[in-house]
């Protein structure tokens, strides 16, 4: 172990180096379906697609993205984004809500962990609980691509770095889940109304692993 931890540095070093090496040669890796296929609809509710400005799509560097609202009785319920990298390098890589979120007005009150399950798998997706003046919402987000769907931002740079010195692609999706945590609107307490976010977010977010899957290459 010892011995793991000093040469660890080195290897990040090397994988960094070939990663510069190789970004040229990288495969860019078209979607297999078009993200609009990505939940178009949940029964029950009415979706509306979200547009983002070019400056916001420059800035995150994106090939392809998908944003909805989706509204229940004419109230905002959750949104869901997906954006999509064909080809990351050095420079033009996926930005971590972890970096993103606070710079945009949020308070990270909770972070931690939850389980999605996929074909029948638990697995592990980042879930935070955030407050930005009155709003209090609980955010779900994971890195989906190459076969894998990973929350740990760590394991997602290795990955990135292994696989394009060795596989020469690194295609891969952001995903994310919002939903507004409404404490005090109907007399339910922090805990009922965190239990009902949880249970929305773990089904959205198994929806979209499935369908970010059927559309990544």
């Amino acid at each position: 172990m010892r011995n793991l931890v000093r040469y660890a540095p080195a290897g990040i070093l090397l994988m960094g180096c070939l990663f510069v090496w190789n970004a040229r040669s990288q495969a860019a890796m078209p979607l297999s379906a078009p993200l609009t296929s990505v939940l178009p609809a949940v029964p029950g509710y009415v979706a509306m697609d979200q547009k983002l400005t070019a400056d916001e799509i420059r800035v995150a560097g994106m090939n392809n993205y998908v944003a909805r609202v989706f509204r229940r009785d004419s109230a905002y319920a959750f949104s869901t984004f997906v954006s999509y990298y064909e080809r990351q390098t050095q420079g033009k890589t996926i930005h971590s809500p972890r970096n993103c979120l606070p710079g945009a007005g949020w308070e990270v009150l909770s972070p931690g962990t939850a389980q999605v399950p996929w074909d029948g798998v638990p697995r592990t997706v980042n879930r935070y609980l955030l407050k930005n003046g009155p709003a209090t919402a609980l955010v779900y987000y994971w890195y989906q691509g190459r076969g894998r769907v990973v929350a740990n931002e760590y394991a997602v740079k290795w990955n990135l770095l292994r696989d394009a010195a060795v596989a020469g692609h690194t295609e891969e999706a952001l995903v994310r889940v919002v939903v507004p945590v409404l404490v005090g609107k109907d007399g339910r307490s922090q805990e009922s109304v965190l239990a009902t976010a949880d249970s929305l977010a773990t089904d959205i977010s198994a929806r979209l692993v499935r369908d970010v899957a059927h559309a990544l290459p």
